[in-house]
């Protein structure tokens, strides 16, 4: 006997597949809007570039950058990503070697084809990039203070100018709050940022009365390890008070600078030292206690007490912890650190304005730019793509903290050419084409 379904029963069954495969369309893209991970890992990524030395002498500063850019990219794909795809790094190692930058950011920017890059220390380093990103129309956001002297269309300077750091100490050293020093030992690493910033470190001293014979400048390479005769020179230059030093020294040649220092008896109370390139990331490799009373001018210390600054610094030393990094929850935050950080939020949040990762679309949605960084409110300026922000100058303490001695009062806006060198130059990238005769 053959048995036949009933015609119903058999558009009955049709209609329950039909609707059971709807439910189960309609409860996948439920669980997508649900999820926002979910959703976010069904679109393509978003690849950005990260730049920065992981071996060679910039290393000991460069390391903790990339860890900072990683640590903000994970917090912005656990968010939903950026425009609900998720962000997709791409790490590279130029290994402290300035040729190497420039082939790695190609790499980027020609074969990962990524939308942004976030790297670089030195200036040199930037220099070496810089032809590549004008090239191919890549944008850098660059996160360490410079010497100024440059308005590109393809890179941000999330940190500072000479007058957002170098004026400023030195003003403070002429003060007689700061001590009133009248003579200064001008001494660097020989590259373009320490030339360039000693250049109008030079013009801003002469311009306030200090008589050419008491500035002294010199340069050492990079690694340089034996300081001995220049910390000689420094002791018989400071003999009998009034001497400051003004230290654009890069890299891990701080650590003999300041242990030869300290060897031949010399303290902060017979010369400070005021640095440019030294911040608690550094001192972690150093005797802090020996450097107690030396001073550094910044954007941002780990101390600024506030509950946005201690929440971020607690989560980074979390961060360290549970990712394995070196030092784990010992680790520390400082300036360079921020910028880096506060530079993958400002990208983000101009992805998100303008709607597009499209490099010209989102250099527009930058501009004036506000930025809720760890450290506090910053700006970015309206058009000549650097940051509006406070200046602090900071004591190291012999716990490698700094205690901040003096402070800008408000937001301090960038210059990326100097009144002191070239007082008839500005930068415009919405008025003008770039750099401008004012």
């Amino acid at each position: 006997m053959q048995v036949r379904t009933p015609a119903s029963n058999v558009g009955r069954g049709l209609v329950l597949s039909i609707t059971a495969v709807a439910l189960a369309l309609a409860m996948s893209v439920g669980s997508s809007l649900i999820n926002p991970q979910m959703a976010v890992a069904a679109k393509d990524p978003v690849k950005v570039g990260i730049l920065h030395s992981l071996s060679g002498t910039m290393a000991i500063s460069e390391v903790s950058l990339r860890d900072v850019v990683m640590m903000a990219i994970e917090e912005i794909n656990d968010a939903g990503g950026v425009l609900g795809r998720e962000i997709e790094p791409v790490v590279v190692d130029p290994a402290s070697d300035w040729p190497l930058f420039a082939e790695k950011a190609k790499q980027l920017l020609q074969q990962d084809k990524v939308d942004a890059v976030f790297g670089c220390w030195t200036s040199v380093s930037r220099k070496s990039v810089l032809p590549v990103f004008e090239k191919n129309n890549g944008l850098l956001f660059y996160p360490v203070q410079y010497e100024g002297e440059e308005c590109s269309k393809n890179v941000f300077y999330t940190a500072a100018t000479p007058n957002q750091q170098l004026i400023p100490a030195a003003k403070y050293l002429l003060s007689e709050e700061g001590g009133g020093y009248k003579k200064f030992y001008l001494l660097g690493t020989d590259y373009v940022f320490p030339r360039t910033a000693n250049k109008i470190l030079r013009a801003y001293l002469l311009h306030e009365g200090v008589p050419e014979k008491n500035i002294i400048e010199e340069y050492t390479p990079f690694h340089h390890q034996d300081y001995q005769t220049i910390v000689g020179k420094i002791k018989k230059f400071a003999r009998g008070g009034d001497a400051a030093i003004l230290s654009t020294i890069n890299g891990d040649s701080n650590v003999p600078f300041y242990k030869e220092f300290t060897n031949q008896g010399l303290t902060a109370d017979d010369a400070p030292i005021m640095a440019f390139s030294v911040a608690e990331d550094e001192l972690r490799g150093m005797d802090a206690k020996a450097l107690a009373g030396h001073l550094a001018a910044w954007n941002y210390f780990q101390s600024i007490d506030t509950p946005k600054n201690n929440d971020w610094v607690a989560r980074f030393k979390e961060y360290a912890r549970t990712h394995g990094l070196p030092g784990g929850s010992k680790r520390v935050t400082d300036d360079p650190m921020e910028a880096a950080y506060y530079g993958v939020y400002l990208w983000k949040d101009a992805v998100e304005k303008a709607g597009t990762t499209d490099v010209d679309a989102v250099r527009k949605a930058v501009y004036g730019t506000v930025i809720d960084a760890p450290g506090g409110l910053k700006k970015a300026d309206p058009a000549n793509h650097h940051i509006y922000k406070p200046v602090y100058i900071g004591e190291i303490l012999k716990t490698g903290q700094f205690k901040v001695v003096w402070k800008s009062e408000g937001l301090v806006r960038a210059e990326p050419w100097s009144k002191y060198t070239s007082p008839d130059k500005g930068c415009d990238w919405v008025d003008h084409k770039g750099t401008y005769k004012k």
